[in-house]
């Protein structure tokens, strides 16, 4: 099968590993930077160009779209769905997970547990916000920040007024969500493929850092997920309709939360962590579906 890589870099290692598994498996793989590609868009024959050729023959591609690119990138992806080309991920599926706002929406909708949030663009009730997410300490987050860029701990009611009137002179959209104390600066990156948690890890925040992630200089340990945690987590990569997805839990003292769905994971962390080849196993998730041609994404939003 002919697989497209769509990625900027082929040098990142989550990509490197996709084309090494899929080489592996006796594939013809290619990465294709999306920023590079354009379109005809046409009823008749809808193609994707690349360095001037049209991309054909095409057995299913699989989307490392960066969250800085997420309106191009998804256009790419969308273009070759209209081309009826398996995606693992489907457009709809990363513009969900990447709107922190929607993505909430939609968790909260299935009834997913989520972090007490609150959510505003220029309000001046700052203490009915402060109240909605229960008070400090809270963590406020700018909605388009990513890899914990643009997110604020506030451990005190004067400190939270203060981030706020900050990211109001922004003209920013914000999301307030209550501190979890009692997860001690970790959370679970739980990678899900299809139906199924297929590796799990532990981040760890650096030395007086909040914020887990592995980019912030986060560590990553291995973890016993429970079944609850098991459960939270392919529900909400199936709520958002993703096929591959990194779900972040916390564990708080109500059960799990999740806190993000990320809809690029990335494999270096929980490959190293946990010993599998996650590589592999989306490869063989592809194979599975692009043959029988199932879509994951049956939302419709």
């Amino acid at each position: 099968m002919k697989i497209l890589v769509l990625s900027r870099n082929k040098e990142l290692y989550s990509t490197r590993r996709l084309v090494e598994s899929a080489k592996a498996r006796g594939h013809d793989v290619q990465v294709i930077d999306y920023l590079r590609c354009y379109m005809n868009i046409t009823s008749k024959k809808p193609t994707v160009i690349y360095n001037g050729e049209d991309l054909l023959d095409i057995g299913a591609i699989i989307p490392r779209i960066g969250a800085s690119n997420t309106f191009y990138g998804t256009a790419v992806v969308r273009q070759f769905e209209t081309m009826n080309i398996y995606t693992i991920n489907k457009s709809q599926g990363i513009t969900r997970s990447r709107d922190k706002l929607r993505c909430l929406q939609l968790l909260a909708k299935k009834g997913i547990g989520l972090p007490v949030t609150g959510f505003a663009h220029s309000t001046k009730d700052i203490q009915g916000l402060i109240q909605i997410a229960g008070g400090a300490p809270l963590v406020i987050k700018l909605i388009e920040g990513t890899q914990g860029i643009g997110v604020v701990l506030a451990e005190t009611k004067k400190a939270a007024e203060s981030v706020i009137e900050a990211f109001r002179g922004l003209n920013a959209n914000i999301l307030v969500q209550k501190f979890v104390k009692e997860a001690n600066g970790a959370d679970i990156r739980c990678f899900v493929i299809g139906d199924k948690v297929v590796a799990s890890m532990m981040r760890k925040g650096a030395e007086g850092e909040f914020r887990s992630n592995i980019h912030r200089g986060g560590s990553g340990h291995k973890v016993k997920i429970t079944s609850e945690e098991r459960a939270t987590a392919v529900k909400a990569a199936l709520a958002m309709g993703l096929g591959v997805a990194g779900v972040d839990l916390l564990r708080s003292n109500n059960g799990p939360v999740v806190m993000e769905v990320n809809s690029s994971p990335g494999l270096e962390g929980i490959e190293k962590t946990s010993g599998k080849n996650i590589a592999e196993k989306i490869i063989e998730f592809l194979e599975k579906n692009a043959i029988k041609g199932n879509k994951i994404d049956r939302i419709g939003l």
